[in-house]
């Protein structure tokens, strides 16, 4: 899977919930949406939320926004729950309820295979010109190369807690609830891709 789904002629593209959610998640913390939006240059879509695929470079820049206007743990936080509530989203409305229900009834390891297989399908849709891999077995283990959440982020932790949040939901739901989900290496921390391990 190589994400890039992008045409030649402009940027890649990444869904909106990646927008929608962390104004979500700030608003349920009374945190500073304006200003963090404001700062990204996206305060439009505070009023008017995206409907489509947005350019990742927005994406970007809201990201780089929230650790430069709340300090990196809280951005951690609030990107944490904003990959929480994407999860709920896809639940409800992107992955079938019949696979659902078989995701549930299978093992662990059969299951979150599966699972990853339908991701990386997607996988465009979340990780925009960065590269999408994973590998089942004990941990599962998801890699992100290039990976938008983080580009251009320098830190002394992993940043990436969007897709922590998101994998952990996803998991807890369809492969087992007792599934950790940790950020091993971050490109914002010096690694060559974001790699996210799945264990329970």
């Amino acid at each position: 899977m190589d994400g890039h789904h992008s045409s030649d002629n402009g940027p890649a593209r990444i869904g909106p919930n990646a927008i929608i959610r962390v104004a979500e998640a700030l608003g349920a913390r009374n945190g500073p949406a304006a200003s963090v939006f404001e700062a990204a240059g996206l305060s439009h879509y505070l009023t008017a939320p995206p409907e489509e695929m947005v350019d990742e470079r927005e994406v970007i820049a809201l990201q780089q926004s929230l650790r430069s206007t709340l300090g990196l743990d809280q951005a951690k936080a609030v990107s944490f729950d904003a990959g929480l509530r994407t999860g709920d989203y896809l639940l409800a409305h992107r992955i079938p309820k019949g696979a659902q229900r078989i995701l549930k009834l299978l093992p662990p390891g059969p299951a979150s295979g599966i699972l990853l297989k339908a991701v990386a399908k997607h996988a465009w849709t979340f990780s925009g010109s960065g590269q999408f891999g994973f590998e089942t077995g004990r941990p599962v283990r998801v890699t992100i190369t290039g990976c938008p959440i983080c580009r251009g982020a320098v830190a002394d932790t992993a940043v990436c807690d969007f897709y922590t949040g998101c994998f952990q939901r996803l998991f807890r739901v369809l492969v087992t609830a007792r599934t950790e989900v940790a950020e091993v290496q971050c490109q914002a921390h010096g690694a060559h891709a974001c790699v996210f391990e799945m264990r329970w």
